[in-house]
């Protein structure tokens, strides 16, 4: 972290640089952090799991809506009944819980910030949480429906489609994480810009090889069809160009700071 040179310091910015902690004192606090994190998730758990199964409907309702007259999702061991709505009752909280986690960790590294830093962090650290949501609702709004649709349409005549709840759950939650972190792109890439890691123009000359990248990994998270890999590869390569955008107008106003 630089000085700013030619100004006098801030009082807060002096106390970041010569107030250190012991390194067991940071070790206590990220126990302490931890420790309250796991209790707000399960406490969120607990009302979360008592609606289980009905958060399983409306879950699969992409899939059932989408399935042939008469067929329906089925359990193929004698435990899945109970576990999958348990497990989907545990991720739920922690989704719930992602803005307190991401409050707990904000306030683990927030001492260790100067007061400009601090400023650029909150609105990240707002457009971060909002941004996983936003990926989560566009796959399960948008991306579901196409891809189920196509799978159910594709199957040979006289097979029936039952799929077993506890993988299809496997599958809801991997792509809901896939869909949340590749939104989170705008985000990765204004930090690189602004930790000087990489310069806007530098990610603009990378352009091929991340638009590669994206349907490389839009092949390898989404099921083994076209339209989920594109619906997944497009959004990520649209989103590392809202991301050098943003880049660009950090590193603008970086230099207006700096003059």
């Amino acid at each position: 972290m630089a000085e700013q040179s030619g100004e006098t310091r801030d009082p807060h910015d002096v106390a970041v640089d010569t107030d250190e902690q012991p390194f067991l004192d940071h070790l206590i606090e990220l126990r302490s952090r931890i420790l309250r994190s796991v209790a707000v998730v399960g406490v969120i758990f607990v009302p979360i799991y008592y609606f289980a199964n009905d958060l399983y409907e409306w879950v699969s309702a992409p899939l059932t809506a989408q399935l042939p007259e008469g067929s329906t999702m089925i359990a193929t061991q004698v435990a899945t009944p109970f576990l999958t709505p348990f497990k989907l009752a545990i991720f739920a909280a922690i989704f719930v819980g992602v803005p307190y986690l991401l409050h707990q960790l904000w306030a683990f590294v927030s001492p260790g910030l100067y007061r400009h830093e601090k400023k650029f962090a909150v609105p990240l650290l707002l457009s971060s949480i909002l941004l996983f949501y936003a990926g989560m609702a566009f796959v399960y709004f948008l991306v579901f429906p196409l891809i189920f649709a196509f799978f159910t349409q594709v199957a040979p005549e006289g097979v029936a489609i039952m799929t077993d709840i506890n993988q299809y759950l496997d599958f809801v939650l991997k792509m809901f994480l896939a869909f949340g972190l590749a939104f989170e792109i705008p985000i990765a890439t204004m930090l690189m810009a602004w930790s000087g890691l990489a310069t806007a123009d530098t990610m603009a000359r990378k352009r091929p090889y991340v638009i590669v990248g994206c349907f490389v990994v839009g092949m390898l998270l989404t099921p083994p069809d076209v339209i989920s890999q594109l619906l997944l590869a497009l959004p990520t390569w649209l989103l590392f160009e809202v991301g050098v955008i943003m880049a660009r107008l950090t590193e603008k106003k970086s230099d207006s700071d700096t003059d």
